[in-house]
């Protein structure tokens, strides 16, 4: 079993930037593909960006490319999520996920699920 854990979230002006973590603990970090996906009230659960196992391959949504940057640590079991430019629109529950090796970006791919972390971009 595999616990994720979410940090960094909060408060920030538009134009500001912030830097999600997921510390996976119980699991083989290594071998699974880590996906970002945030969920504003009222809204479905909108994939945001994703990496494979070993950290070579990325996918990101066409709403945040460009200013979201995903990437891990294997050594340290983190996967973090750079989010810099963030409009208003950003604001949501920030959740991290994992799934075997191969990254996915649709939520019913991804095995285990953090609690999420609330980011909220101010205008």
């Amino acid at each position: 079993q595999v616990q994720l854990v979410e940090s960094g979230g909060g408060l920030v002006q538009a134009g500001g930037s912030l830097r999600l973590s997921c510390t996976a603990s119980g699991g083989t970090f290594s071998s699974y593909a880590m996906g970002w996906f945030r969920q504003a009230p009222g809204k479905e659960r909108e994939f945001v960006a994703a990496i494979n196992s070993s950290g070579g391959r990325t996918s990101t949504a066409d709403s945040v490319k460009g200013r979201f940057t995903i990437s891990r640590d294997n050594a340290k079991n983190t996967v973090y999520l750079q989010m810099n430019s963030l409009k208003p629109e950003d604001t949501a529950v920030y959740s991290c996920a994992a799934r075997n090796i191969y990254l996915a970006i649709l939520p019913r791919d991804y095995l285990y699920w953090g609690q999420g972390t609330q980011v909220t971009v101010s205008s």
